[in-house]
This record gives C-alpha cells, structure tokens and sequence, in this order.
C-alpha cells in the first residue's frame, strides 16, 4: 500500500501546486494524506515548481511547469484530502476523487471573457475612471481576454503573453481616446490592464515567506515581477507605436480623479462587483463569486476610509485595507470551509498598484526620469505594505490556528 498511498499523495500536490495554491498547504496536504494512510515514514519537498517525494520503497522527483490558476480545483483537492480523514476514504475512493478534480472543466470562455470585461470596467472607477473610462475599459477587457483565451493562452509564453496583452489593452483604450470615447486615458488604461495583474504569484509568493519558505517565495515574487514588467513594456509600446503614427506622444497629466465614481457607494459597488467578475478569471466556484467581492470591497473601503476620513497616506491604508483582506478571508475560509486562498487572491487586487504601474510606463516614454522613479517607488513601497499586512495576520494567525488557512 505504501506506493500506492504515497503516490495519491503526490499526485493530490501536483494538482494543488500547478492549479495556485500556496507551498505549505501543498506540503501538509500530501503530508495528511501520507499519514491517514500510515505512511509516517513519507517525505515531501515543495518548490515552487516541483515535487519530491520518498517513502520506504517509494521516490519521485517531478516538475510541475507554472499554469493560470484554478482554484476550484484546489478547493476541490483540499476538501478530497480532508474527507480521507473525516469519511475515512479508501485508495479507491480517493484515487476517483482525483480523477474526477483533474477532469473539472474551466469555464466556459463567454464567462471569462465577461469576467474580464466587466473587472477591467469597475477597476477603471476604483483608480478614478469615470462612467465614460470605464466602458471604454470594459470593452478593451473584452477584447484583451478574447485574446488571451483564444491565443495567447494556448500559443504564447506568459512574458511574451502579457506583453502583447498589455500593448492590445493598452491600443484598444488609445484607439478610443483618439475617437473621442472617454474622459481620462490614463484611468481607462488603468482599468484594461489590471486582469492582467499574476495575482496568484504575487500573492503566494508573500504568503510563502511569511511561513518561512523564502526560496519558493522569492521565486514567486521573482515571477510576479516579470509579469509586472511585461505588462508595463506591452503599455510602453502601445504608446510608442501611436507616437510613430501620429507624429508625437499623446501628452497625460497626472492621475485624476472623477467626482461622480469617487462616491464612496460607487466605490464600493466596484471594488465588490470588480472584484468578484476577476474570482471568475482565477477559477473560484461559483458559489464563493461573491464572497471574493466582499473581501475585496472590504479591504477597499478599510483604504478609502483611512485616506479619505484619517489622513493615512496611500501606503499606511494599503497597509491595514490588506490586513482587512486577509482578515475577511480567514473568516470567510472558516465560514466556507474553503481555502484562505480562494478569497485572498481575488480580494487583494483593488489594493494592487495598477496605476503606479501605467504611470511609471508612461513616464519612462515620456522622459520624465524623476517623476517615473516617484511613480515606480511610490508602487514598490505599495506592494511592500500589502505583504508586511498579509505577513502580520498571517503570524498573528498562528496562535489562533485554521483548519481552512
């Protein structure tokens, strides 16, 4: 039995680990499993794209190449793995239950598309779109993910993948300005973009060194940031590119902000409605969409609240909105009897620095040295604050511990 148990067991932390869950709910996952059967003697080692896996008369070493994330599926597997104990599981059982996680299919591709369009639309109003900019990020949402599914998905890497993501995003709203569509392009841009965002490596990545595992963590990170970096050089290009056509590079203020979508009630339906139209381009169940868009709406307004009532600076209230996040996660992980995870990568993304992002872009093109390095400081000191609060719960968390962390 040893082979077999072990095996299941490794098998349940390939899924785990290339659908976006976290380094250590992959380990104690194979580890439970491992144990229910009597396999005391089992050893898992986690990176962040790989397994091995020993045991008596049992070894395997295997690479698990990064893929978009699919978190009905580690939902799936974390309920699998906590039956086996609970219903006491045979193999067979268990064996079935795997079967039937790594045929789920993903959703269909309208629903994705119109996740991503109807994200990039709210987003444009949470970065200070108004209603004009954020049909205009609705409709380049719905094309870049078309892209996306139909191409870029299938046939290119995930740099070169978001590099022509960003450029096709980024053309679509700069096509619009052109003819008139939209108030501020900026903010437009701003919104398109964000479904972009790699929102599971970013945020597993903290969350892998906050439980001490620094080597897949900075792999994570690492990855992000590429990410990151291909998204800003495909937003640079579309820029360059309509420079070369039309004699001289489109001329953008700072940020502005709209005064009808700055109502706090607006801000709060796009952060929840936002937020829960992107669960659907991560794969969350169906049932727990609008549970995302309350974490999100929670950390959100935790940020508007503090800016706008206390005085915080943008990096003290991303700071506390991201705690809130994961505090609502947890709460509704325990509640859900669900992964913390399926909540936490959905609800993180109002507080993600999407506009630092297009601005440090644009700067760049425009050679304005100084105000880029503001602009890409100002975003580096924001995604430290999200992980320093994500980090902080995450050990105060510890003395109050989950089953469903």
């Amino acid at each position: 039995m040893s082979k077999n148990a072990l095996s299941l067991a490794n098998r349940a932390g390939h899924i785990l680990l290339e659908n976006g869950a976290e380094i250590s709910r992959v380990e104690s996952t194979m580890q439970r499993i491992a144990d229910h059967y009597g396999e005391d003697d089992g050893n898992f080692f986690v990176l962040s794209n790989g397994i091995i896996a020993t045991g008596d008369d049992y070894a395997k070493a295997e690479f698990i190449p990064l893929k978009g994330a699919r978190l009905d599926k580690v939902a799936a597997v974390n309920q699998a793995s906590r039956d086996v104990a609970q219903l006491n599981l045979s193999l067979e059982q268990l064996e079935g239950r795997l079967d039937d996680i790594s045929r789920m299919p993903p959703k269909p591709a309208w629903e994705q598309i119109l996740g991503s369009a109807v994200g990039a639309g709210f987003f444009a109003m949470i970065f200070g779109g108004s209603l004009a900019d954020s049909a205009v990020a609705f409709i380049a949402g719905l094309v870049l993910h078309f892209f996306v599914y139909f191409v870029s998905g299938p046939y290119l890497s995930r740099l070169l993948g978001n590099i022509s993501g960003g450029l096709i995003a980024a053309s679509v709203c700069i096509a619009a300005y052109h003819l008139g569509f939209g108030d501020h392009l900026g903010n437009m841009i701003i919104g398109a973009i964000i479904p972009l965002v790699p929102g599971v490596p970013f945020t597993n990545g903290i969350r892998d060194i906050a439980g001490e595992d620094y080597l897949a963590g900075t792999t994570r990170l690492l990855d992000a940031f590429m990410m990151f970096l291909g998204i800003a050089a495909g937003v640079a290009l579309a820029f360059v590119l309509d420079g070369a056509i039309f004699g001289g590079l489109i001329q953008l203020q700072a940020m502005k902000t709209d005064p009808v979508t700055a109502h706090p009630l607006w801000q709060l339906a796009a952060a929840f409605f936002g937020t829960a139209a992107f669960a659907i381009l991560f794969g969350v169940p169906r049932k727990h969409y609008l549970d995302c868009g309350f974490a999100g709406a929670a950390g959100w307004m935790t940020y508007i609240v503090l800016t706008r009532a206390a005085g915080f600076t943008p990096v003290e209230a991303t700071f506390f909105g991201s705690m809130a996040v994961l505090l609502c996660s947890r709460f509704l992980a325990i509640w859900r009897r669900c992964p913390v995870t399926v909540f936490l990568v959905c609800g993180i993304f109002p507080l993600v620095p999407g506009g630092g992002l297009f601005w440090t872009s644009y700067y760049l093109i425009a050679g304005q040295t100084n105000a880029a390095l503001s602009s890409g400081f100002l975003a580096v000191k924001i995604c430290v604050a999200i992980a320093l609060g994500i980090i902080v719960v995450e050990e105060a968390a510890k003395f109050f511990p989950s089953h469903h962390k």
